[in-house]
């Protein structure tokens, strides 16, 4: 069984209850639905609560930042909000000032470490920021890199600060066979885990479909493949891994 710890189920609409269908039928059995703002928040916590085995995260994305967290703590005290996130920085399309994203990373760390959730950190092209904002606010217990982009160095200084490290579609793709898919193999095979980013990244050999939580499967038998590891005992390390990221019973 998988576990895809980061899609966006909200984002399919009218097609929520049949993707997860879907993923349970290909062995996908637990889900973490992402929130980015303030209107995706109360969408995903009705589809956790509507859907055995899925969860909510609460966060505001960097490209968000420049409107605030407005009462993102107090949504946290919801029962099916696991996580903090997805939040960090992007520095590649900057929807927000740098000064924002920074001042609205370093809040949801806090909150994070207030509420002993996990935080889920978005970084793109700011791979140095992130780390510093990470070390002056102190990182929370349970921390994940997800949709990781980057290569071997980047994974060690993750793996330095106690965090895991979730693989997308990113992983599958041409262009990840140096940094990507090396980062991947390096990884302790208690700090890995996998996602889809649903509806984005669908991994090769889907480029151009919508993706969905069933791909997984698909990411995780890549990954296993990378690192020369039983398919079988790959999905039952990321399950556990996973189901301790965010703090459910193992």
């Amino acid at each position: 069984m998988w576990f895809d710890t980061h899609c966006h189920l909200g984002y399919l609409e009218d097609q929520i209850g049949e993707a997860v269908q879907q993923a349970n039928n290909s062995m996908v059995s637990h889900l973490v639905t992402i929130g980015c703002s303030i209107k995706d928040w109360q969408t995903n916590i009705s589809v956790a609560e509507q859907n055995k085995n899925v969860w909510a995260s609460a966060g505001v994305h960097p490209h968000e930042a420049k409107d605030g967290i407005s009462n993102l703590e107090e949504i946290l005290k919801d029962k099916n909000i696991i996580a903090v996130g997805e939040c960090g920085l992007d520095y590649h399309y900057d929807h927000s000032p740098r000064d924002a994203q920074k001042e609205v990373f370093a809040s949801q760390i806090e909150l994070a470490k207030k509420t002993n959730k996990t935080l889920i950190i978005h970084t793109r092209n700011a791979w140095d920021d992130t780390f510093s904002i990470l070390d002056e606010q102190g990182i929370p217990e349970k921390t994940v890199f997800h949709c990781f982009s980057g290569g071997v160095d980047e994974a060690k200084k993750c793996l330095d600060r106690d965090a895991y490290i979730s693989f997308s579609g990113i992983v599958t793709f041409p262009s990840a066979a140096g940094d990507v898919q090396e980062a991947a193999k390096m990884v302790p095979a208690d700090r890995i885990v996998v996602e889809t980013d649903t509806p984005y990244l669908a991994p090769v050999p889907l480029r151009g479909q919508k993706n969905v939580p069933a791909n997984v499967a698909v990411v995780g038998e890549f990954v296993a493949s990378l690192r020369e590891a039983d398919v079988t005992a790959f999905a039952a390390q990321t399950m556990q891994n996973s189901k301790e990221l965010f703090n459910l019973p193992v």
